[in-house]
């Protein structure tokens, strides 16, 4: 087993235990921040191993917060049901919206999946064919049914969102092994090579897109479960600049990495709540000087050796 195995083994029985000497106002939190984590990955995934910068992601796991609210509350299907449908819608967007963009990079395509995000506040607030609540949003979302048994404890809610980070980490380190892994991290380090390689860099970041945006869409319906309710304001601009912000300051393509940043960006704000006066200040340039101290993040990956089936052109 290396390292980074090892790492989010010890993490995941870590946050196993922690209910176990976490009041529920902690446990509410700590119950955010898988779900945060789990976001957070799946924008690496488009960020740290496509390298596409992607500033829109928000919008991504709104699709699948509102999906299960609508399809439980205005639908009656159970929430488990609502599940499948969390993780494919936000995919087919995916691909549907940044198709026609996909060839832009760096800052142009961070403006545009910023105009992606603005447009589906946009559709909320309007209260599309009266499902999405309009500003209010959608109450009332049921709670998960299995066996005849109710989860809605906090402590139900936060080891579902266990098991979802869980299964999000299974599959990071799946793509990671993977051809797909692997060309992604050659597309990051050197896309114009990668493509005179005959690496398709198109078909591999809408497929890093659409990954990213079905992860994004099952922590987005655990998230709507969570607190019973979804609004516009959850899903806007400010949390898109969060997940990015996340993976940079934790280190891209960095499992450890976006783990840390997820707590640095999040649960460190709530530790210090009380000084809610000074602490975005402080917060604010501890992160300036994480980025001049360590450009690469606070637990950068190490890229390896181009793989040898790069190297002879296969794709």
């Amino acid at each position: 087993m290396n390292r980074t195995n090892m790492i989010s083994l010890g993490f995941l029985l870590i946050m196993g235990i922690f209910p176990f000497v976490a009041d529920s106002a902690w446990l509410a939190v700590g119950t955010t921040f898988l779900v945060f984590s789990v976001v957070a990955f799946s924008q690496d995934i488009i960020l740290g191993r496509a390298g596409a910068f992607h500033m829109g992601h928000a919008a991504f796991f709104g699709l699948g917060a509102y999906t299960t609210a609508i399809l439980n509350t205005h639908f009656g299907w159970p929430i488990l049901a609502t599940w499948a449908p969390a993780v494919i819608i936000p995919m087919v967007i995916a691909l549907l919206t940044t198709a026609p963009i996909i060839h832009l990079r760096g800052d142009y395509l961070l403006v545009t999946t910023i105009g992606i995000n603005i447009i589906f506040l946009q559709i909320l607030e309007n209260d599309l064919f009266g499902l999405t609540g309009g500003p209010n949003g959608i109450f009332g979302i049921d709670v998960v049914r299995l066996f005849g048994h109710e989860f809605f404890e906090q402590i139900d809610m936060y080891y579902m969102a266990l098991i979802l980070l869980g299964i999000t980490l299974f599959i990071m380190k799946t793509l990671d092994g993977s051809k797909f892994g692997r060309a992604m991290f050659y597309i990051n380090k050197d896309d114009v090579a990668a493509q005179s390689m005959g690496i398709d860099i198109r078909y591999y970041k809408l497929y890093a897109f659409a990954i990213g945006a079905g992860i994004a869409g099952a922590a987005g319906s655990m998230f709507s479960v969570q607190y019973s309710a979804v609004s516009p304001e959850a899903f806007n601009v400010l949390q898109s600049i969060m997940f990015f912000t996340i993976v940079l300051v934790g280190g891209s393509a960095s499992l450890p990495g976006v783990l840390l940043g997820t707590f640095v960006m999040f649960v460190l704000p709530e530790i210090f709540r009380e000084f809610e006066t000074a602490r975005y200040l402080v917060f604010g340039l501890a992160m300036i000087l994480t980025m001049i101290l360590r450009p690469r993040g606070i637990w950068p990956v190490k890229f390896g050796n181009i793989p040898s089936y790069l190297k002879k052109g296969k794709k």
